[in-house]
């Protein structure tokens, strides 16, 4: 069987399972949410297993892993009738191919450069950053403590932050200074979940707060670990956040 092949099996299998864990009774529904993101972990190793190292089954396999976790906790916020289950199903699994497609070119990259890398590398900015928003969304919607919320958004963006700096160097090793900068941004942005707790903006506004200063951050970084950090790209991503501030303190309602 040729390796997309199993991609397409492997986006439909998951589309699928993302459906029946919605018929799972209320009180089981984590359960099964974990469950769920353990199979797309296995499942994501069967379709990669070409080509996949050691140090890439904690480096490539958990990003599938967070994307089918947090479409499976966002979906818990949608309505319930049939043509939601069919349009989820539908995006999950063109999604969930995109992200194995993604995953694919980050193994057989190992650590030399190909012509589809930077098109992977963007893919998987966009679904760390549509992972994030999930992620932040079902968080912010559970209306815990400020502590708990705050755990809860650093505990779900490490390994994305993580794994999205260490998709610009394809390291074959855990680089020190890779985690040290993942554990910097995931503090930041566990910071910013503190501070949005206490202002009344609507979910909507505190998930895509989020999300804008994760892009940010890892733009940052990420221009730092290809030592391009020029001042011209603090300056871009400094008018950015300027811009991001301003709409949500002035143009973005309260609730």
């Amino acid at each position: 069987m040729r390796r997309r092949e199993r991609f397409v099996i492997a986006a439909l299998v998951l589309g699928f399972l993302l459906i029946v864990v919605q018929y799972i009774p209320l009180e089981l529904r984590y359960l099964a949410i974990g469950v769920f993101t353990v199979v797309t972990y296995f499942v994501s190793a069967w379709a990669l297993k070409d080509d996949l190292q050691l140090h890439e089954w904690l480096t490539i396999l958990p990003f599938p892993a967070l994307y089918a976790s947090s479409v499976g906790l966002f979906y818990f916020l949608l309505p319930n009738h049939f043509l939601t289950r069919f349009i989820i199903f539908a995006l999950f699994s063109v999604g969930m191919y995109a992200v194995l497609l993604a995953s694919n070119i980050f193994s057989v990259a190992k650590g030399r450069t190909i012509q589809l890398l930077h098109a992977a590398q963007a893919i998987s900015l966009l679904f760390t950053l549509l992972i994030s928003l999930f992620f932040s969304n079902t968080i912010f919607s559970l209306h815990l403590p400020f502590y708990w919320t705050t755990l809860l958004i650093a505990v779900t963006h490490f390994p994305l932050v993580y794994l999205s700096l260490w998709s610009v160097e394809l390291s074959t090793t855990f680089k020190r200074e890779v985690l040290v900068l993942a554990l910097l941004c995931t503090l930041l942005v566990a910071e910013l979940a503190l501070i949005l707790t206490f202002i009344p903006f609507s979910l909507w506004y505190q998930s895509l707060f989020i999300m804008s200063f994760l892009y940010i951050g890892l733009g940052i970084l990420g221009s730092h670990l290809r030592e391009r950090l020029f001042f011209k790209t603090l300056r871009e991503y400094g008018l950015v956040a300027g811009f991001v501030v301003f709409l949500f303190l002035f143009l973005f309602p309260l609730k």
